[in-house]
């Protein structure tokens, strides 16, 4: 680590500073690291997510997780739609809402996606010493807590 990153990490300022610096541009790398022929934006991507995770979700709790107006996310989930990646199907309580669901083909694009990102990661990872890994393989469970207060 260059000397003047050393120091600014010193301090919890400095530490805040280069952690938001790197994670970022990590994430931004392992955000590039995609299936070939599938130009989805930042939205549909974080849709992609949300569904993986929640399995089924309305447009409105799909906004509200991904931080958009309702009318915006119905814009999305049509173009989704019309990709074969969501279906809508009617809420199984509430008739007067829908759900949207991953499609099959959504879920082989999430698994291919997230081997692809996975792949990546361990090839940048090798090229650490076995302390770096070490170092990280600490870290990753005081990372995953900060990313989920």
């Amino acid at each position: 680590m260059p000397e003047i990153v050393a120091q600014q990490v010193k301090s919890d300022v400095g530490l805040a500073s280069a952690l938001r610096s790197s994670t970022l541009r990590l994430s931004r790398q392992i955000r590039r690291q995609r299936e070939d022929g599938h130009d989805l934006t930042a939205n549909q991507l974080g849709v992609l997510g949300a569904l993986g995770k929640h399995d089924a979700m309305t447009v409105g709790e799909l906004a509200a997780h991904e931080q958009v107006k309702p009318p915006s996310m119905t814009r999305i989930v049509s173009n989704m739609e019309e990709a074969g990646l969501v279906v809508r199907r009617p809420h199984p309580t509430d008739k007067r809402q829908i759900v949207v669901e991953l499609t099959a083909a959504a879920h082989d694009l999430l698994r291919a996606n997230r081997r692809r990102r996975d792949e990546w990661l361990q090839t940048k990872l090798k090229k650490l010493t076995p302390e770096e890994r070490d170092i990280l393989r600490k870290a990753a469970p005081v990372l995953e807590r900060l990313a989920g207060s």
